[in-house]
Formats: structure tokens, sequence, C-alpha cells
């Protein structure tokens, strides 16, 4: 691409509205426009890095023997929700109820598409097994968009799904995709964890996280320090360290006004890690009290598992008035009135502080012997620095963008859709299937977050949009002219366009430009063209190296094959 009289534009100064990195650098280096909350136009540039993104993803994907399908791009749900419409596809319609408790159908899902064109094949095990995708456009009612392209509106999926008559076919497709996933990640030259993850709405048997390493990542990765372990927070387990105290008798104190369990700490001068908090909670609408290390957090994920619920709330006043807890001074002993659940690590502590359920008071030296519960169970989220549950080395934590997952869904959803095959003993079987996915677009953001310096974006070879650019320093001098032109015409005969910098701007100004757009390499052709001479750099080389012509263009296609 020659930049005179094409679509070209970059920006001098950070656009007001974009809180990442990765946000800045694309709208500043004219990649991609935000035309509304949470979305975003991708402009000649940011689409060929897309492309080539989806390319590779294909190129990987066709190698497992998957194929690529093209679903409608499904509207919204609230179109469906406002309109009242149901799209004839199949059987099973997603349903919802709003706060008014009316039922609202809506819409297909692209799940339920793919198991309608896997119904067309599937009759029996000799159909078996299968796989396919798709990159599509997708909706999501995003309350907070933020950080550019990773947290959107309306993004670009790319979907698969496996379609086996067992579990040992599914474990075998799983493996398949799986390993493609990292050969995509790995050719896009991402800093990534996999984890393992809660399946969540998903169900099924097990999901696993594909997560670009990141600052702003809004996943939190929990790893070891000295093995391969990996989870993430949501579902990272504990192992408990049993205190070697000897145990102390109970003894109710004074602690006027400190209703913080920081604040009682500091009054009572312990460590945070000997007290022991309450969270008082609307599970259902009724009042349970969740005790945990003072130092630790409440896995809103791992409570939802153990009570088989949605969601849980805070309580209010009037919750909390049904129980003889008092807030700020809530404790597990002689409590009424609420299910009282614990963390299981309470039971492996000795002589630590809980709440007397009186106002301005607290208990110390209180042991599991003196304190009653309804359920136990892992409900906390670890800390830094806790155990290992793999090889007792010690845990640390990560921040993390999600950029795939895989999940073993088993029969879940092929039951809800209705999905079956004849086994060979002529009994219907449900298929079992796998599900997996990767944001094309948060995969885009991820990379500029992990590779970008002061002066701009830097791509990896195989994904920019240009590999090699070409900078004409003066477009009035014919040999400087014919040189650049040269030289552009071989590496298009080649397969490699470049894109060549002939505007009519200062030398400052178009490298500054180059850097900024990220582009791999560039050939800058000046004062020594006429001895055949270029300056050939790479985008995070300090240092210009001068060269034939000819040497450049042999370096060019070196490095692009």
């Amino acid at each position: 691409m020659k930049l005179n009289n094409s679509y070209f534009y970059t920006l001098r100064e950070n656009p007001n509205d974009e809180e990442s990195t990765s946000g800045t650098l694309l709208i500043r280096g004219g990649y991609i426009k935000k035309s509304s909350s949470g979305i975003y136009m991708y402009l000649p540039l940011g689409y060929k890095v897309l492309n080539n993104i989806q390319n590779i993803i294909r190129e990987e994907m066709d190698k497992t023997g998957c194929q690529e399908l093209l679903m409608p791009c499904l509207l919204p749900e609230d179109y469906y929700i406002s309109s009242g419409r149901r799209a004839n596809f199949g059987s099973s319609m997603f349903q919802l109820k709003d706060r008014f408790n009316k039922t609202m159908v809506l819409g297909p899902t692209h799940e339920e598409l793919f198991a309608v064109a896997a119904s067309m094949k599937i009759q029996s095990y000799k159909d078996l097994p299968f796989s396919l995708y798709q990159m599509q456009t997708k909706f999501r009612d995003e309350p907070r968009p933020r950080f550019g392209l990773i947290r959107v509106r309306e993004f670009i999926m790319k979907d698969a799904y496996t379609f086996d008559k067992d579990l040992a076919g599914l474990d075998e497709q799983y493996a398949k995709i799986f390993q493609a996933y990292k050969n995509i990640f790995d050719r896009l030259g991402i800093d990534y964890k996999i984890v393992k993850a809660d399946t969540g709405v998903m169900g099924g048997l097990l999901s696993e996280e594909f997560q670009a390493i990141s600052p702003i990542g809004e996943d939190t990765l929990v790893l070891c320090d000295q093995c391969d372990y990996s989870s993430n927070l949501e579902i990272s387990t504990h192992v408990y360290e049993d205190s070697d105290e000897d145990e102390k008798e109970i003894q109710l104190v004074e602690t006027p006004h400190k209703k913080s369990i920081e604040e009682v700490a500091e009054f009572l001068n312990i460590d945070l890690k000997k007290t022991v908090k309450a969270l008082l909670m609307n599970v259902n609408g009724k009042l349970h009290i969740f005790f945990i290390r003072g130092d630790r957090e409440l896995n809103e994920v791992k409570v939802q598992k153990l009570l088989g619920v949605n969601e849980i709330n805070f309580a209010n006043d009037e919750l909390i008035a049904t129980s003889n807890a008092v807030a700020g001074y809530t404790g597990p002993k002689d409590l009424t009135g609420a299910t009282v659940i614990i963390d299981e690590e309470i039971l492996h502590m000795k002589n630590f502080v809980i709440g007397a359920n009186k106002e301005g008071y607290h208990y110390i030296n209180a042991n599991p012997k003196d304190i009653s519960y309804d359920i136990c169970g892992d409900i906390a989220n670890v800390v830094e620095g806790d155990k290992c549950p793999v090889c007792g080395g010690r845990i640390h934590f990560k921040k993390g963008i999600e950029i795939g997952n895989t999940f073993k869904l088993g029969t879940k959803y092929s039951k809800a859709m209705n999905l079956y095959y004849q086994d060979d003993n002529h009994q219907l079987q449900p298929v079992v299937m796998g599900s997996y996915g990767i944001g094309v677009g948060r995969t885009m953001a991820a990379i500029v977050e992990q590779m970008h310096d002061d002066n701009g974006l830097i791509w990896p070879i195989e994904i920019a949009p240009y590999k090699v650019g070409i900078v004409l320093i003066n477009q009035k001098d014919e040999v400087q002219v014919k040189l650049a032109n040269d030289i552009y015409d071989r590496l298009m005969a080649e397969g490699i366009e470049p894109v060549f910098d002939d505007r009519d701007e200062r030398a400052g100004v178009k490298f500054k430009d180059m850097e900024l757009i990220g582009i791999p390499m560039r050939i800058t052709v000046g004062k020594m063209a006429k001895d055949d001479q270029v300056e050939f750099r790479m985008r995070t080389a300090t240092e210009n190296t001068v060269m034939t012509s000819e040497e450049a263009i042999n370096k060019v296609i070196e490095l692009c094959k």
C-alpha cells in the first residue's frame, strides 16, 4: 500500500475516553474507531490485523479436521424481548423471567443452531465424531464497557463444537482442539497461562481458560512458584495448615466502637490471620451468615456451588433482625435465627477472635469446640503465600485477560436440545459435546497490551498489517523515488506487500508513524540511494543497519518465511 492518496491517518494525542494501552494505541494508530460505547469499527489497518489473526485460527482449526460454517448474525437479546418475536429454530428456546416474573422467549442461540446443523447429519453412532466452527459477530448486554476491545458490547467470536458418541471420543477431540489453541496463541506470540476454571453457566465436566498475562486483566490467576499449577481464583483450592498452638480458654472482651475486623485486630494487637469475620448475606430471601478468616475474601462462585444457588446478596437490616446477630459483632458462638456456614479453614485454627453477638464485644481464644454451624466447606479465596495444592510450594497471583476457553460439556446441551443418536443396540443416546471459544478482537487487544513501547505498537510479523515499511525520504529525488519503487515492486512480486510512505511529509513524521503503527521492519531510502544502499531496521532495534537494496529485500524475505 502506498500511503499517498490512501486511507491512512494517525493521532498525536491520546483519546480522552480510553482506559487501556491497547485501546489508546489502536485508536491513535488508526486501527479502530469507537462508534458508540462498547462498539468499535475496524478501520483498514485494524481489519487486516483481524483477518491475519482469523487466518491463523482457521489454519490451526482446519488441521484438526474441524470444518468451518457460518451462522446467522444473531440480534441482541433485547430485540427478541421487546418485539416478542420467536425464531423457528428447533424446539428448545432459552427463556428467562423479567422483574415482573413474566416469561420472555429469547431468540435462538448459536449453541442451538450448531445443534440444528449437527442434527442434519446425526442418525446413528456411525455418523460420529465430527466438529464444526465459525467466526461471527455477537452481542452482549455489557453494562460497563471498558478497556477498548477487551470489554465490549459487540465482538467477534470463534465458536467450535465437537460431537461424539462417548466420553472417550470427547477426550480425544478435546485434546486436538486444546492443542490447536496452544498452537494459535503460540503463533500469535502471546504470553499466556492455561488455568482450570469454573464451569459456570456452561456446566459440564471440565472448563479451562487461556489467559493472556496483563496487569489490566479482570481475572486473577493463581500460580505456583515451584510447579506448573495454575487455576482461576474462583476455583482455586486451599491446603489447610493446622495450628500447633495449645488451646486456651475462650474469653469475652470489650471492643468498644470496633466494628470492622481490621479495627478489632488493631485494637487487640493481633494478626488479622488470628481473627474470623462474618458476612451476613441474603440467599433466596433467607439469612445466611458466612464465617471466614479475617484476611480472606468470600468466594461467591464456591458459595453458589455449595448451596446450589445462582446468586447471593448482602442482607438488609430487616433480614438481619430475624436473628440475634449484631452487625459488626457477629460470631458463630450461640448464633441463632440464620443458616451458619463456616470456611473449612476455621476447623484448623486455634485461639482466634470472633464476634460475641453483643454490641461492643468479641471473644478471644475461640476454638472450633466453641462454635456451632450448619454447613462447612471451602468458601474463601486463597491468598498469596498459601500452599500450592499440588506440590506444597507457595502460590502467587497474576492478572489475566481471558482470550480463549474450552469446555467438556458432556451431554448437558445435547439433552436440552434433543440431540440424540442411535447406538449399536438401537437405543437412543445423547450426543457428547465439547465447546471451544476464542475472542478474536479481545485477542488482538491482548497482543497490544503485551507488545508495545513508548513509541507505539510492536506487531509480531505473522499478524502485522504490513510486514515491512518503506520510507522515502525525498520524493523529489528521482534516484530515491526509483529505488524505493523498485524495492516495493520486488517485494510485491514475492507476495510481500509493504506499506510505502511516499507522502510529502518530514522524515521524522514518517518514522514516528511507522513506529506508532508497529510495522516489524523498516527500509529507509535516502541519500545513499545513489550507491544502492538503504537503512534497514527492526521495530525493536535501537540502530539502523546499512545494506544494499538487494540485501534488504533478501532480509525481509528471510524473516517473512
